[in-house]
């Protein structure tokens, strides 16, 4: 099930952005791509009064993700997230509360469900 949301989706490797994003726009959202945490920042602040969801990698370079939601929370309190990581959820949430986390390689189906759960909520 899609939506017709914009979702500000911050990947660092292209490869996986391309593909999260061609499975994303497949059912309905519009995508604005970043590349790392400081770009999603710096395009958040661009889109503010458009950008619905975040997906963010952990990590990243320059900004990792958890970084640049801190920032876009203080600009936006209310804004939601889904975390991906390689790494181990354990790993990549512990001592950080991320609630909403996909572990890498993500499953198109659970991405899809994830999203619309936290949309939803």
């Amino acid at each position: 099930r899609g939506g017709t949301e914009t979702i500000l989706l911050a990947e660092d490797e292209h490869e996986v952005r391309a593909a999260l994003k061609g499975i994303l726009e497949e059912f309905g959202y519009t995508i604005i791509e970043a590349e790392d945490g400081r770009d999603a920042v710096q395009k958040f602040m661009m889109n503010f009064d458009r950008v619905q969801l975040l997906v963010f990698d952990v990590m990243m370079p320059v900004r990792n993700g958890v970084e640049a939601f801190e920032e876009i929370k203080k600009m936006a309190p209310d804004m939601r997230a889904v975390f991906t990581s390689g790494y181990t959820a354990k790993v990549a949430v512990e001592g950080r509360g991320l609630l909403h986390f996909i572990p890498k390689p993500v499953q198109p189906d659970i991405l899809l469900e994830k999203i619309r759960e936290v949309l939803d909520a």
